[in-house]
């Protein structure tokens, strides 16, 4: 029960940062692309930050949830992809490799706004930090408000990042893969962009395996570490 409890009371926090992180990741993806000559994601009502426009049941729903219950350690999720026409951009290759690296480098400029309304918040109330470090949550207009908020700003902070990492993994259709393949030369681009079909895929199969062999663990866990805390430091401290 302690921990059914402990799962939901995460949830609570993490629910609404996620979305957002997901959301502003495809908005960033398709207004990148608009800008550059493909308006495929305008016409089909891509281009907004209403969340219905984006979610996947599956993948913003269902898929983080089933990681927090069985695997809280790391979790995955992903939204409904924009729809980009590459051949649509005024400059194919170097415009590609723009889209897809809007979508994390959105991420990241999340993670630092979350931080600095982190600091905001703990600058109005100090006492509100407390509860990140294991303090019982105050029972005062405080209590209520502002540390949720800061619960919700701290896992804003390390969602982004997560997703921005896992996004430049160098696997099609992942961002990572289709900036390389903008920057390979021709012929390996092509090779690269035939693993698209299976990039998905090969991306659960790593996930599946990874309690055996640490590949995100290992590689991906001390990177985000260090990242989250270079960002808390420098922009909430």
């Amino acid at each position: 029960m302690n921990s059914i409890s402990q799962t939901l009371h995460t949830l609570s926090y993490v629910a609404l940062p996620l979305i957002f992180a997901m959301v502003f990741h495809e908005y960033a993806h398709g207004w990148v692309a608009n800008h550059y000559g493909d308006s495929t994601a305008r016409l089909d009502g891509r281009l907004t930050l209403d969340p219905r426009a984006h979610i996947d049941p599956f993948g913003t729903i269902l898929l983080p949830l089933l990681c927090l219950v069985f695997s809280p350690g790391f979790f995955i999720g992903y939204a409904r992809p924009v729809p980009i026409n590459p051949w649509n951009l005024r400059n194919p290759r170097r415009d590609m490799a723009l889209v897809a690296a809007a979508g994390p480098g959105m991420n990241l400029l999340l993670a630092i706004i979350s931080a600095i309304a982190l600091s905001v918040i703990i600058t109005i109330d100090p006492s509100a930090a407390e509860s990140v470090r294991g303090a019982s949550a105050q029972k005062d207009l405080s209590g209520m408000i502002l540390v949720p908020l800061v619960w919700m700003c701290w896992f804003s902070v390390q969602i982004n990042l997560v997703l921005m990492v896992f996004n430049l993994i160098p696997i099609p259709p992942l961002d990572g893969g289709r900036i390389l393949v903008s920057l390979l030369p021709p012929r390996q681009a092509e090779t690269l962009s035939r693993l698209e079909p299976y990039g998905m895929m090969i991306i659960f199969l790593l996930v599946m395996v990874d309690p055996q062999v640490h590949l995100f663990g290992s590689l991906m866990g001390p990177l985000i570490n260090t990242l989250t805390t270079t960002i808390i430091s420098t922009f909430a401290s």
